[in-house]
């Protein structure tokens, strides 16, 4: 992995925090991390996660947590 694509990956697993953290819409996120393009910014998030951003935070959202508090 290149410094460049290491540093693109940092930037959406940031914006990924801050949309599932604090409700914010990915384009906002996108902008708070750095990214100009919000379409290049969902394109590059949906090749990472594997889904778009709203539909990645939907599920994430959904499932239980996986750890359970002691």
């Amino acid at each position: 992995m290149s410094p460049l694509q290491y540093q693109k990956q940092l930037r959406r697993q940031e914006a990924r925090r801050l949309i599932l953290g604090n409700a914010m819409d990915a384009a906002t996120a996108a902008h708070q991390v750095g990214c100009d393009s919000p379409s290049q910014f969902s394109r590059e998030y949906r090749r990472l996660f594997r889904a778009p951003p709203i539909q990645d935070i939907t599920r994430l959202r959904s499932e239980p947590a996986r750890y359970a508090e002691a």
